[in-house]
């Protein structure tokens, strides 16, 4: 009997740790989300005056994005508003 709990234990923490592995491989879904950025925090292509990654000029430029989770760019608040799913007038 200590024999077959000790393989159940050992199964059971196999299986966790697989679990736990998995959970690692998968990230969530993520969007653009314009407006959100601080200054030279933004990703590539934040339109005219930038060429790519960390080249906006100012906090939350509208033409400036970053990826967030998917279903959470709106919701997002900063001073000049919420983010964008497109680009926002600066």
């Amino acid at each position: 009997m200590k024999i077959t709990a000790s393989a159940l234990a050992a199964s059971i923490a196999l299986g966790l740790v697989a679990g736990a592995a998995h959970a690692a491989d998968s990230k969530p879904a993520m969007e653009k989300c314009y407006g959100v950025a601080k200054a030279g925090k933004n990703e590539c292509a934040a339109g005219p005056g930038t060429s790519c990654a960390g080249t906006s000029k100012v906090d939350y430029q509208g033409n400036a994005w970053t990826l967030v989770k998917a279903g959470t760019c709106t919701s997002i608040k900063t001073p000049k508003g919420n983010g964008s799913l497109t680009p926002k007038a600066h």
